[in-house]
């Protein structure tokens, strides 16, 4: 079942939401080709593209955490290197069986879960945060 996005997983910043998205729509790609028997084909595209958000997107999440002294920084990037340290072993597992049913679905499962549960929390709290010293100082880089 596809994931929509929608109000719920909006953080509120553009830049975190539109990689939010480009994760949703990997995500969703990932589960398609899952119902249509093609997941095995997919799962490359997933690893590759998951190699680099995490690098992308946490380090960007990172740094504003620390140019802004966020307050939850450290339990936050806890949960980037729960994340991390899960893909990984994915990634090993994938590397030495290749593209099986069951390295398809333990991704997809572990995506889908980490959509539905780290960013309408976790990071929903970092928007707020930064939207409110925005509101309060005006412009801010992300």
């Amino acid at each position: 079942m596809a994931l929509e996005w929608n109000d719920r997983f909006a953080v509120g910043v553009d830049e975190i939401d539109n990689q939010h998205k480009e994760l949703f729509k990997r995500v969703n790609s990932l589960t398609d080709a899952m119902m249509h028997k093609r997941g095995k084909d997919e799962i490359a595209g997933v690893f590759k593209f998951l190699e680099n958000y995490v690098i992308a997107h946490f380090g960007m999440e990172e740094r504003c955490m620390a140019r802004y002294n966020y307050h939850d920084e450290a339990a936050h990037k806890v949960q980037h290197n729960e994340f991390i340290k899960a893909f990984n072993e994915l990634k090993k597992r994938y590397d030495e069986v290749g593209a099986s049913s069951d390295v398809v679905v333990m991704t997809n499962s572990k995506l889908g879960g980490w959509l539905r549960t780290h960013i309408p929390v976790t990071d929903k709290a970092l928007g707020t945060f930064i939207l409110s010293l925005k509101a309060e100082i005006g412009r801010l880089a992300v």
